[in-house]
């Protein structure tokens, strides 16, 4: 029987690798998350010289966007702190090697990265962890004028052995919550970021025989709740309470959430998985369902990084459960695109092709997320390879959010410029993203078809096709569209 069944998955693989060109959509989420918490990603040391920061990023974006990334989920708070310069929280001792000791010769990263990430049409993602304030107390940098400093009892203590363990803010005290919303109203006020991105750390991963220490607080606050009830409706509020913040201030920016990948097991709840494993609502205390539900966030991303197949955890089975639990919202699926090598699962190089074909035989499911960065450096089991020439061979489209905003932008004016063609922003005070080239067969337009999108432009007012660009598509017909800030597209306009 097992035998068959990699027979089956080989065949299908193979089979998707011959068809997904026409399969392949033209609105797809692809992204990869960039962790700096332990110089993971970038930058690759501390206390790099700014050029080498400069150029490690842009390098990484570069690479990123050759294998088909259309975004990037870039970890700008790992700690309490920040890669950007902030009242609230110190420089990342990931950046400059010493908290609180700013980069020299100054520069702001976050601005930095979004202007680059930008300029190569892809979306940037903050990345902030919600509660994790000090990573390792035997080891972090810890500045005089950090959080856990000022209000030391905000904060509790977890984990590890001996000396070394992690502070974490306490979700239960009020104060905190609203310190943590702060600092992302900050974010959201003075940069130009097209998400703040939650991941899987609430309450910490859950350690035998220890429990979270933060009785005082639930005695001071449950109001006579379970303690369990009690938990999960303190995610509940920061969740609805940065929702609402984040709107206000700029309706168009949207909130993730990167979860744990099961929600509930079947033998817990009726409306769980058919897994066997630790549970977002049981152990992490985060009862995704209720977020998408009331409309909280604006796309779930749920890191499904088990292999097909895997005995308490299947991928499949759980893309399928997510695909039916999306509440009319964004649902994309995490690969453990870090795994790669790790067991024969993951030396099977027909692993992430199946995965990809998987999820996309789901209309609910938009897209892919992959942890992480650094690990396409490597071209695990050729797979940066089966991305570029098969899977991720055209290019997609972040898919639009009608939720927040549905209207197309007007149509790009298109005008002849001597031997060059000239594009012009229509009548609009509205902000485009981008602007989309195609190269049509003469006589068959067919924008639907990613295959015949040639080149996205950063929107600007105006944009100048020169005579040596379209020397390349010479006998294609050329059209161009216009996309708005939430990936709405107008028409296109053909080039006469």
């Amino acid at each position: 029987m097992k035998c068959i069944k990699q027979l089956f998955i080989y065949l299908t693989c193979s089979f998707a690798f011959f068809f997904s060109k026409a399969q392949n959509p033209k609105f797809e989420f692809r992204a990869a998350w960039i962790a700096t918490v332990e110089n993971i990603d970038w930058p690759s040391k501390r206390g790099l010289p700014v050029e080498t920061q400069k150029a490690e990023f842009i390098q990484m974006l570069d690479m990123l966007q050759r294998n088909g990334m259309n975004a990037v989920i870039m970890q700008i708070r790992p700690a309490a702190d920040a890669f950007y310069p902030s009242s609230l929280e110190p420089w990342s001792e990931y950046l400059t090697g010493v908290q609180g000791q700013a980069p020299t010769p100054y520069y702001d990263p976050l601005q930095f990265m979004i202007e680059e990430t930008h300029k190569r049409n892809m979306e940037f993602h903050a990345w902030c962890n919600p509660y994790r304030a000090v990573f390792n107390t035997a080891r972090s940098s810890v500045a005089i004028n950090h959080i856990t400093r000022i209000q030391k009892n905000w904060f509790v203590s977890y984990g590890g052995a001996g000396a070394a363990y992690t502070k974490y803010f306490d979700p239960g005290n009020p104060d905190a919550r609203k310190f943590v919303t702060d600092v992302v109203k900050d974010i959201v006020t003075r940069y130009d970021v097209d998400a703040i991105h939650f991941d899987d750390y609430f309450y910490p991963y859950p350690i035998a025989g220890k429990d979270f220490p933060d009785s005082e607080s639930y005695r001071k606050y449950g109001k006579g709740m379970s303690k369990n009830d009690w938990r999960r409706s303190n995610c509940d509020s920061i969740i609805q309470t940065l929702a609402k913040a984040i709107k206000s201030i700029k309706p168009n920016v949207k909130f993730g959430v990167s979860p744990f990948g099961i929600w509930r097991n079947i033998r817990q709840d009726s409306e769980g998985s058919e897994t066997n494993g630790l549970s977002n609502y049981d152990d992490l205390y985060a009862d995704i369902l209720l977020w998408q539900k009331k409309g909280w966030i604006d796309y779930v991303l749920p890191q499904c990084y088990w292999e097909v197949g895997h005995s308490r955890a299947d991928y499949e089975v759980l893309v399928d459960w997510w695909a039916n639990h999306s509440y009319g919202k964004h649902v994309y699926i995490g690969h453990g695109f870090y795994r790669a090598g790790s067991n024969a699962a993951w030396r099977d190089k027909s692993q992430l092709p199946h995965q990809i074909s998987l999820l996309r035989e789901y209309a609910s499911l938009q897209g892919s997320g992959y942890f992480s960065a650094k690990t396409f450096y490597k071209n695990p089991n050729g797979w940066n390879d089966s991305l570029r020439n098969n899977y991720y061979k055209t290019l997609a489209l972040v898919p639009p959010m009608k939720w927040i905003d549905s209207i197309p932008p007007p149509n790009p004016l298109v005008s002849r410029s001597g031997k060059n063609v000239l594009v012009k922003k229509g009548v609009s005070s509205e902000r485009l993203r981008s602007y989309v080239v195609y190269a049509f067969t003469p006589g068959k337009p067919d924008g639907d078809n990613p295959a015949n999108i040639i080149k996205l432009f950063e929107g600007s007012d105006e944009l100048k096709l020169d005579e040596k660009f379209l020397a390349l598509y010479a006998g294609k017909q050329i059209g161009v569209s216009a996309l708005d800030w939430n990936n709405n597209e107008s028409g296109v306009v053909m080039v006469k």
